[in-house]
């Protein structure tokens, strides 16, 4: 997608704070991890902190 927005396109960088998927394998590749894991650790955090109310 640009993967912050959803548009299907995976490496398409719309603004320069999107994510993409080359973004997301290097961070990855970085960690030794998978890239879906990346992705779900990613979701993860995002969900604790917005239940902490630390994001909206």
């Amino acid at each position: 997608m640009c993967m912050s927005c959803g548009c299907g396109e995976p490496n398409e960088r719309h603004k320069p704070g999107d994510i993409t998927l080359d973004d997301l394998k290097t961070a990855a590749s970085n960690h030794d991890l998978e890239v879906e894991q990346t992705a779900d650790n990613i979701h993860d955090l995002a969900r604790d902190l917005k239940q902490s109310g630390q994001i909206t």
